[in-house]
């Protein structure tokens, strides 16, 4: 539910009764079973006998796998963490499948995600070190706090280097070639701007206020009628047209041409990966956010070389941080603690 509404803007809490994706019918009581209902009905709404995705038997089998391997890993020894970590493991759950399918990483989730875990440093302050020596409520706290600020700070200063040196995409064409800003078609659908029959999604190209779009027009059809060629300037809720004049785009009804050169805007990381990390080391500290990082790069890599992950196209990387996470959680502290070991006196004591 938590995947499906957030991306669309949703309340989750209103409507309170789940309902079909498809055709909104609320899913009684009966029928809202987790596991059980989707093998019951085989997949497909009561109502209007449209599938229902895998996915969501997928995330409620997820789910129940991970609260049990929690509990029987740490539940015998430290059941007060264990809780904390039954939330983190929900959210990163959430957080994988809405990058995957969407390439946004909702920042609510992170922030309850970070308040959770400082709670969760202060309640166990090993949590955050245990691949070193705890302390007291206090040092795990801030722990927890050194641990937000090198993930969230950290890999924000990624972003911003790697905004500066890869920060534009820059297109040209032989011959003029068309281009058009797409309406989306259904909820699910963001706008697009395509030009030579490859579409950019809006969300992707204007993360900051001062993203532009530059087109270099040979023509411009706004609302179907020419107003000519030049530089057209796109901002996320407006265009500055070659003659000086501003339209905003909530008023067009369509907007199109033809190109022969454009500079789309865009992200060497998404901002929200930034969040994650900070999350992920709020629960694990410092070096939970190296590892993190370090085996998601490994396990994004490993996808690439086996062919699952096209080079230099966009991949939404929370999924493997999240990866990263849970292979820290269970078990991965160990491998750290004993390459901190084997550098001897180059290791961090």
């Amino acid at each position: 539910m938590v995947i499906y509404r957030l991306p669309l803007g949703l309340s989750v809490n209103a409507p309170k009764r789940s309902f079909c994706p498809q055709c909104k019918t609320p899913i009684p009581m009966w029928l809202n079973l987790p596991l059980v209902s989707w093998l019951y009905l085989r997949g497909k709404c009561k109502a209007c006998g449209k599938p229902i995705a895998f996915r969501y038997f997928a995330v409620e089998l997820l789910t129940a796998l991970a609260f049990t391997a929690l509990w029987m890993m740490f539940g015998p020894g430290v059941p007060e963490v264990v809780f904390f970590l039954w939330v983190l493991a929900a959210l990163l759950i959430a957080i994988a499948f809405i990058d995957a399918e969407h390439m946004i990483i909702p920042v609510r989730l992170t922030w309850v995600g970070t308040v959770v875990g400082l709670a969760g440093c202060a309640v166990w302050p090993r949590l955050p070190v245990m691949a070193g020596t705890a302390g007291n409520w206090l040092s795990g706290l801030m722990q927890g706090g050194i641990g937000w600020a090198a993930g969230f700070v950290g890999l924000g200063i990624v972003v911003e280097l790697g905004k500066l040196a890869f920060g534009k995409k820059e297109l040209r064409f032989d011959e003029p070639v068309a281009w058009s800003l797409r309406e989306p078609q259904a909820d699910e659908d963001p706008m697009w701007f395509v030009i030579d029959g490859v579409p950019f999604a809006w969300w992707d190209m204007f993360n900051r206020k001062t993203d532009r779009l530059l087109v270099e027009a040979a023509d411009i059809q706004v609302d179907g009628e020419s107003v000519g060629g030049g530089l057209l300037t796109i901002r996320e809720m407006e265009i500055l047209l070659p003659d000086g004049s501003i339209r905003r785009l909530a008023k067009l009804k369509a907007l199109d041409g033809t190109a022969t050169r454009a500079v789309v805007p865009r992200e060497a990381m998404g901002a929200g990966d930034g969040h994650l990390l900070g999350m992920i080391g709020a629960f694990f500290g410092w070096s939970g956010v190296l590892f993190a990082l370090f085996c998601g790069c490994l396990i994004a890599l490993g996808g690439a070389l086996i062919g699952r992950i096209g080079f230099g196209k966009q991949l939404p990387f929370g999924p493997y941080l999240a990866l990263g996470a849970v292979a820290w959680m269970f078990g991965g502290w160990k491998l750290f603690a004993w390459y901190v070991q084997f550098l001897g006196p180059l290791g961090l004591s």
